[in-house]
């Protein structure tokens, strides 16, 4: 089991802390860029927490894991953490690793603040142990169907990977098109090769081509491949699942990664801790800070917030997802029982469709909001 050492911010600052695992991508093939804003966000808050005196006095010691999207590797960081004795798991971004972690953490008894992942059956049943900060897929994924829609594609193609996560996205697209009178066509890039891509995107004449697909590969030589192509002039490419978001993407496709739209959770306008926060991060991680990075201050501030007025009891802390009401970087935090959803969720959490700027990739524009 990989280890990431506790920063000196997070650890303890002498006396007993209370401990909070964390679940993050660090290394290949899990996105680690994602992983590390995550961390990134998740460490700050712990630092703010201890600075303003900790929890009752005891300092928050973060205990990072690194998942690397091996689902069999988060079990078994949910077993070793859990009994290392934290009172609660926090983190993680990919939403088949999270799944596998959140049902650990539902037999084990140990509540988890998922951050990030977004699948909507995060559990198979209901649990009391695990709620989540990030909009469910069904509402991001219908979010970016309304703006296609909005933008005149009634005809849209999908390059896809095998993935639950993958398959999940593609019914959401599928069932939201149907609806309006759209259409989706699939293929299957364990199949195809960007080129032949191309082919049968010409061959299919649909408007929008959408990459649920794994970055930097395939997705980045997807990407090049239609761009290269002049028959394709006209098709707008979109990323659903916020592979635009980071800086490396624009490190290896400049120009050519402009243009995509994707999802985002932010709100239009940040809040003053928001704000603070945001430029913390972006001198941490010497970048713009993405989404990602606010959802893991969020996730710490939630359980600082809980274990101040419930201690380190696992079960309590299970019992008050429904009782938090925290002002998070990017809004008022509650969580509630949402229809076909089976964990504690934020459903007011913000969404927009955004994509970066032909003009000044580095700028990210607003184009829909949720």
């Amino acid at each position: 089991m990989s280890t990431t050492p506790l920063s000196a911010e997070t650890a303890p600052a002498g006396g007993p802390t209370v401990r909070i695992g964390v679940l993050v991508p660090l290394t290949r093939p899990g996105w680690v860029e994602a992983g590390q804003h995550l961390l990134a966000g998740l460490e700050l808050a712990a630092r703010d927490v201890n600075d303003a005196g900790g929890v009752a006095g005891r300092p928050i010691e973060l205990v990072v894991r690194d998942t690397a999207a091996d689902p069999r590797r988060a079990a078994a960081a949910v077993d070793e953490l859990a009994q290392l004795g934290v009172a609660a798991l926090a983190g993680e971004y990919h939403s088949v690793v999270a799944r596998t972690a959140a049902a650990r953490a539902d037999a084990l008894g140990l509540p988890f603040l998922c951050s990030s992942a977004v699948l909507d059956a995060l559990t198979e049943q209901p649990t009391p142990w695990v709620a989540r900060l990030a909009p469910p897929q069904s509402h991001g994924w219908r979010t970016y169907a309304d703006f296609l829609l909005g933008a005149g594609h009634r005809r849209i193609a999908v390059a896809a990977q095998s993935s639950v996560y993958w398959a999940s996205g593609i019914r959401i697209l599928r069932d939201h098109f149907a609806s309006h009178g759209g259409t989706v066509v699939e293929f299957d890039m364990g199949a195809l090769a960007p080129n032949a891509l191309c082919d049968e995107l010409v061959d299919q004449r649909a408007s929008a081509l959408l990459l649920l697909v794994g970055s930097p590969e395939p997705a980045v030589s997807i990407v090049k491949a239609v761009r290269g192509d002049q028959r394709l002039a006209g098709l707008l490419i979109g990323a659903p699942a916020g592979q635009p978001e980071f800086a490396e993407w624009t490190g290896l496709l400049g120009d050519d990664g402009a243009a995509i739209p994707f999802l985002r959770y932010l709100p239009e306008h940040l809040s003053p801790l928001g704000t603070r926060v945001e430029k913390a991060l972006r001198e941490r991680l010497a970048t713009s800070p993405s989404f990602v990075g606010f959802e893991g201050y969020d996730t710490v501030a939630v359980l600082a917030d809980i274990l101040r007025s419930h201690g380190g009891d696992r079960a309590r802390i299970a019992e008050s997802w429904p009782r938090v009401a925290v002002e998070g970087t990017r809004g008022r935090i509650q969580f509630s029982r949402t229809p076909d959803i089976s964990v504690w969720q934020w459903a007011r959490a913000p969404i927009q469709v955004v994509d970066r700027d032909p003009a000044e990739p580095e700028r990210l524009r607003v184009l829909h909001v949720g």
